[in-house]
């Protein structure tokens, strides 16, 4: 949840500037209109990698059953059939695009992302996750319950990920909508991957396969195999370009100015020990967290911050562990739990980064990724979404909610 209004330039000076200064407060306090999120796991702190730690955490915790998930579960499960009918029935009241600047009081202007809307609220951010499905640098469909699911996956692991870092999430009005501390962002996306994948341009299977062998810094030893583990994690960071991301080194981000070498080496050490813990905790629940992104901004007070969505399916690769190696050496691709299988469609059935006008996505597969979406959420957290279908407008909810909410926090 990109967090802070960013800068237009690509090399932004080294110092953080225009910050909006506004009061310390803990992480999503217990006021009258915050809804009431699930219990959360309270998992034991990480050592980084960067910082040459072993995890100890092992034998601090109870030991947690590690459950094979299978594709049975993802295909044929129950609670698949019941959420079924509800997501087919939500196809036509998708929240596609939003316009709180007319229905919200006191809002002074929107950025329209890729998938989230922010709107400036003052001392605050306002940042609606929509319904809208992004991959190749462009808008492919809107999915049912995608931006509720994206938000509530995101606030489940921002809870958990306090021990590593802190984040800028003040509160959740709405299912949909989080409202956020303003910093700087920093404009570099932290990509994290645990092994060689992927079908898009900056992907590491595809860079890798055209015989680059130094990427973003990291040295790559001849002989990998497409979905192979790598030896250990790598941070592949991207430039947060207008149009398309660009691959950077460390050097370059710091050399270009993007960064300072403490604020780079504070961020990576984050990213690295966030992607470790995310790929524990999938672990427990018997997925694979492949790869992910992460964004940072600097605070008003200096301090560092998590301020995107964390370990979701838009931002993050998913694998079922238990047929991972079986498939890996019989060649076959892994059975993912992610939007992989809908930008293969697409890929199939045009160039999604030339074409002019893309085909609709088919209503099936439509339907199936918003289930994904659905079942890596209630996989990973352990609790049921309430997707219960309202006649009402999504935009008229998130209106209330979110001006019902700035009330109160004007009022703090």
């Amino acid at each position: 949840m990109a967090q802070c209004v960013r800068s237009s330039t690509l090399n932004p000076s080294r110092t953080p500037q225009n910050f909006v200064r506004t009061t310390k407060t803990p992480a999503f306090p217990s006021v009258s209109f915050l809804r009431t999120l699930p219990e959360f796991n309270k998992y034991p702190k990480l050592c980084s990698r960067v910082m040459s730690c072993q995890v100890k955490a092992q034998s601090q915790q109870e030991q947690i059953p590690q459950p094979q998930v299978s594709l049975d579960d993802l295909v044929t499960s129950n609670r698949k059939g019941e959420v079924l009918g509800t997501i087919k029935d939500s196809l036509s009241n998708c929240l596609s695009d939003t316009n709180l600047l007319e229905t919200v009081p006191g809002l002074k202007s929107r950025i329209k992302g890729k998938v989230r809307d922010i709107y400036d609220a003052g001392d605050y951010l306002v940042l609606v996750t929509t319904d809208r499905l992004s991959a190749f640098d462009r808008n492919l469909a809107s999915i049912p319950f995608k931006g509720q699911v994206l938000n509530e996956t995101s606030l489940w692991w921002f809870n958990n990920t306090q021990h590593i870092t802190s984040n800028a999430i003040v509160s959740s009005p709405d299912r949909n909508v989080v409202i956020a501390k303003k910093c700087s962002v920093f404009p570099i996306e932290f990509v994290v991957r645990g092994y060689v994948t992927g079908s898009t341009d900056t992907s590491l299977w595809t860079v890798y396969k055209k015989g680059v062998r130094n990427y973003c810094g990291n040295v790559l030893s001849d002989g990998l195999v497409k979905n192979q583990k790598l030896p250990a994690n790598i941070l592949t960071p991207t430039t947060k370009a207008e149009d398309h991301d660009v691959p950077i080194s460390p050097n370059e981000i710091v050399e270009g100015g993007f960064m300072t070498q403490a604020e780079f080496d504070e961020a990576s050490m984050k990213a690295l020990s966030l992607f470790e813990f995310g790929q524990r905790v999938a672990k427990e629940h018997g997925l694979i967290l492949v790869d992910t992104k992460y964004e940072f901004g600097r605070s008003s007070d200096g301090s560092i911050l998590l301020i995107d969505e964390i370990h979701t399916p838009d931002s993050s690769r998913y694998w079922l562990a238990g047929s991972y190696e079986e498939r890996f050496q019989k060649g076959l691709e892994p059975e993912n739990v992610d939007k992989e299988f809908i930008r293969l469609w697409f890929k199939e059935n045009c160039n999604p980064y030339e074409d002019e006008v893309l085909p609709a996505a088919p209503a099936e597969l439509v339907t199936e990724l918003a289930w994904r979406y659905i079942f890596l959420y209630e996989t990973i957290t352990g609790s049921r979404i309430d997707i219960l279908p309202t006649q009402e407008p999504i935009h008229d909810r998130i209106s209330r909610n979110t001006s019902q909410a700035l009330s109160s926090l004007r009022q703090l």
